[in-house]
């Protein structure tokens, strides 16, 4: 199996507690067509050392004042060339066979776009998994109603994890090759909107990474001001609203049969792709499923 070139880019700021675990992650799965760079904006605690000391295994690192988390990532993913892109936060850390299943995914699925863990996982501040969750599987028009979003103050299904997520180049191209200047917060959020125009996402039935939990992140502190831009960005996009799925269901004809009112408290079903492992083929297999909102 020819396995593709996987750029990943890590951006840091200030994270040596945490940094050298994150780069081992990474370059200790010796994935044979890797290519890494670390793009660190200037720290100031011993982060330079760190990433130095693995140099010779890095395609390229910067340790500099930037404009953020999202211009780091965006300037290292336009100094790359992998066919497969992802990034992980100085924080975050990938399971030892991720990037070996990544290849593999997108060698045997040309048809795939983009792939995220069915299975997110949550490190503790030593390293160690204390949590894994499990996700049915992601919807486009789910997501675009806001149904993945971690709001405490609503149910939801949850997020997609950004560590556990992998995209072709072809598509990052397609969605405009940036971040939006407008969310510092949710690029992310705003990146997997414009992924959902023009692909599926498909998820994995495997454990990918986790999220680092330690109480100085940006994603934990400044929960609400995420929220409130990820809302923001679904507005933009035309999403958000039950509106969407009842122009849907009129489409369909089905609103002749069903009061539309009363469809959203019954719950919808919708297809969603799923790559698990069989045992009976000792291989990968794409599978079509379906959840409920």
């Amino acid at each position: 199996m020819n396995l593709p070139q996987i750029s990943i880019v890590t951006p840091s700021f200030n994270q040596a507690p945490f940094l050298e675990a994150t780069l081992r992650s990474v370059l200790d799965q010796n994935y044979p067509r890797l290519e890494y760079i670390v793009m660190d904006g200037g720290s100031t605690d011993g982060s330079r050392d760190i990433i130095e000391s693995h140099a010779d295994r890095l395609a390229e690192w910067r340790s500099e004042k930037d404009g953020g988390q999202y211009n780091a990532i965006e300037t290292g993913f336009a100094r790359s060339t992998g066919e497969i892109m992802g990034w992980l936060n100085s924080d975050d850390m990938y399971f030892p066979w991720t990037l070996h299943t990544v290849g593999k995914i997108f060698a045997q699925f040309p048809e795939v776009d983009w792939i995220t863990g069915l299975y997110p996982a949550n490190w503790n501040k030593h390293g160690e998994p204390y949590h894994v969750g499990k996700k049915a599987g992601f919807n486009r028009r789910f997501f675009q109603k806001g149904l993945y979003l971690s709001d405490p103050k609503h149910p939801t299904r949850g997020c997609i994890q950004q560590e556990s997520t992998f995209w072709r180049r072809s598509l990052w191209e397609k969605a405009g090759a940036c971040f939006r200047n407008e969310y510092s917060l949710a690029g992310d959020f705003d990146l997997w909107l414009r992924f959902f125009a023009h692909s599926d996402l498909v998820g994995v039935g495997t454990l990918l990474a986790g999220f680092r939990q330690h109480g100085n992140q940006r994603s934990l502190n400044e929960r609400d001001a995420y929220l409130e831009e990820a809302k923001a960005a679904l507005q933009q996009s035309g999403g958000g609203s039950e509106e969407g799925l009842a122009s849907w269901i009129r489409e369909a004809g089905w609103g002749k049969r069903w009061p539309l009112k009363i469809l959203p408290s019954m719950g919808w079903i919708q297809p969603v792709r799923n790559i698990r492992w069989s045992f009976a083929k000792q291989s990968w297999t794409l599978e079509q499923e379906w959840v409920t909102q």
